[in-house]
């Protein structure tokens, strides 16, 4: 080791030359202080957790158990998506829905910003597995940061630890992931709770593997294993390999006749993925099981159906919103304890609170800013991006199968975004083809889980807008080309489009959602099996009201009829924002085979309501019951 690094590598628990290579050479860049090698055990997350009390950026919970809340630096709050990178070979291969720089010039820059930048500070190195580590295809990454908060939060979130190390034995490939919150400690320097950068990169190097994150030490920014591994280099790697890398959660539902079927469903964030992915049902014997809530990594079985397994270990869920109403299973996980809690509310019990958690507000909290706030307050107490971060395992519905290596078969995929308008509450696609369409034009309101204007429309593919890792017209064709070369096309997943928040004249919510979303796919799995009316619509077959399962549930019928109206008017204004969307991609890059599909649906609009709209004759799967 340089003279520099006050300490060698210690005693690593791997002979992985590539990786002591590396170590080493981040640690010469980097100086730190020491050096520790994550063992993932509860003694770690005991030392760390009370080093971070110490510090003040953690405070140890009344309640639950074992759990901490901490606030962050105002400005290091969401994703930052403006200073998020795609650093391909070639601009070209980033596409228009990522930012490029050129990987020499990227590496050059971020290597100043890295030069001794953990000065001070302790380096940990995390090792850790996306999905099962009985897989016959494990994806391992090592994240090297100098933040005790992510450490703690990977072992929540991955599988780590001495596991890991050991699977990887001498030689296993692994996403090399570097990471400093860019706040270097000089000698007797104070620290601060949430050191961060103004100075901002999330960098990424598809071609070599690589993830350089400088400068922030929130969530998907600091947490590589997250959205930079699981979706952007990870898309990469399904592309190249035949599979798909999703931002999908996956459920397991069994019907009153026993009848277990699997199924996936992207949503932006925010949009209700994580309430749906812990769904509690209100129609009598339904079971659902949790397998994952945020990332669906999707492979071809040797029967030939799509099989997903969910690559991370635990939930990293926004909590405004969540509550014993809208979400009970996951307020069951976090009072199981073990949870790690950023930017919520602090009661004067040394509890956790937030807006929707209870029904009426605590008289007094000290809110994210570290404020007191009172339910007078003209301010949010908890950020609207603030999260919990917490274990898969305890989560009360949690499905054995959300850790087996083999993944489970999806019958049904579901894309859905939050749109007051012109998206019906639910339309089946008329194939494969039809759907990945439909997908490749998503869009929903903008949230508060990335930085920005809150409340705009902006297109969201696939609820992959922000976690492509390469052009987004080759990803669209790769899509294709899965159902293309599917091993047995009759067994591809059906693939359908919700929204549950389509609004009426008076501003309200038309659908109820949560724990009702089940009737709609009650109605998708049913239409699947061809036991479910669907009307033909310009944008594929809209259920009837009549053939979804309302029993016990009190719905103005005008709602209904309403949530489930197609409305040429308001299609053929989103049509023209399909063409500006289509435009942006490029004609060079847009598959043929989506511009086609724009263009049948423009012709069906041009005929509908008045005139007779069928299914593309590709599609003779018309089935009864289906009607104009």
């Amino acid at each position: 080791m340089p003279a520099s690094i006050s300490v060698d590598l210690g005693v690593a628990p791997t002979a992985h030359a590539e990786l002591l290579h590396w170590v080493g050479e981040i640690a010469e860049l980097t100086t730190p202080d020491r050096i520790v090698w994550c063992d993932g055990s509860t003694g770690e997350w005991e030392h760390l957790t009370s080093i971070l009390v110490n510090k003040g950026t953690f405070v140890e919970l009344s309640e639950p158990k074992n759990s901490f809340r901490c606030i962050s630096d105002p400005e290091d709050v969401a994703r930052v998506e403006d200073r998020t990178f795609i650093c391909s070979e070639r601009e070209s291969d980033a596409g228009p829905t990522n930012n490029w720089m050129d990987p020499v010039d990227m590496t050059t820059v971020l290597t100043e910003e890295f030069r001794g930048a953990m000065s001070g500070r302790t380096m940990y190195i995390v090792g850790y597995c996306m999905g099962p580590l009985a897989s016959t295809d494990p994806k391992f990454g090592v994240e090297i940061t100098d933040s005790e908060y992510v450490a703690v939060s990977m072992s929540v979130m991955t599988r780590t630890g001495a596991p890991v190390w050991e699977r990887m034995g001498d030689d296993a490939s692994f996403v090399k992931g570097l990471h400093s919150v860019g706040a270097p400690l000089a000698p007797g320097q104070q620290d601060v709770p949430w050191p961060c950068d103004h100075t901002k990169y999330i960098s990424h190097f598809p071609q070599t593997r690589t993830i350089w994150s400088y400068g922030s030490g929130y969530g998907g920014n600091a947490l590589l294993g997250k959205k930079s591994f699981s979706l952007r280099i990870a898309s990469t790697m399904a592309r190249d390999e035949g599979w798909l890398a999703e931002h999908m959660l996956i459920l397991k539902l069994t019907s009153p006749d026993n009848d277990v079927r699997y199924i996936a469903a992207a949503f932006p964030s925010s949009c209700g993925k994580t309430n749906l992915a812990m769904l509690e049902p209100t129609l009598d014997g339904w079971t659902a099981e949790t397998i994952g809530d945020d990332i669906a990594w999707m492979r071809f079985g040797d029967d030939g159906r799509l099989y997903a397994t969910n690559p991370e270990a635990g939930f990293f869920g926004v909590a405004p919103g969540t509550g014993w109403h809208t979400n009970p299973n996951a307020m069951r996980t976090i009072e199981r304890g073990n949870t790690i809690f950023t930017n919520v509310a602090l009661t004067d019990d040394d509890g956790v609170w937030w807006e929707g958690m209870t029904d009426t507000p605590p008289e007094h909290v000290i809110d994210w800013r570290g404020n007191d706030w009172t339910p007078r307050s003209e301010t949010s107490a908890a950020h609207p991006n603030s999260r919990y971060c917490t274990p898969i395992a305890q989560c009360p519905t949690a499905a054995a199968e959300w850790d087996d290596p083999r993944g489970v078969p999806i019958s049904a995929i579901f894309f859905g975004g939050r749109r007051a308008s012109t998206i019906p509450l639910v339309t089946e696609a008329f194939d494969w083809q039809h759907g990945v369409f439909l997908a490749s034009v998503l869009s929903s309101e903008t949230t508060a889980a990335s930085t920005g204007t809150v409340g705009v429309a902006r297109r969201d593919p696939m609820a992959m807008l922000p976690f492509i890792g390469y052009h987004v017209g080759d990803y669209f064709q790769h899509w294709l080309d899965i159902g293309a070369n599917a091993p047995s096309p009759g067994a591809l997943p059906k693939i359908f489009y919700v929204n549950w928040f389509r609004r009426g004249d008076d501003g309200a919510f038309l659908w109820p959602g949560f724990g009702e979303n089940l009737r709609v796919i009650d109605w998708a799995l049913r239409r699947i099996d061809g036991e479910a009316d669907a009307t033909v619509s310009p944008l594929g077959y809209v259920a009837t009201p009549d053939s979804l399962n309302l029993t016990g549930l009190e719905l103005d019928r005008a709602h209904l009829d309403t949530a489930l109206d197609v409305r040429t008017e308001e299609l053929l204004a989103e049509v023209a924002l399909i063409d500006h969307w289509f435009a942006r991609i490029g004609g060079n890059k847009l598959p043929d085979a989506l511009r086609k599909e724009l263009n049948w649906l423009k012709t069906r609009l041009s005929g509908y309501p008045h005139g007779l709209v069928n299914a593309p004759e590709r599609s003779s799967h018309q089935r009864r019951g289906d009607s104009i």
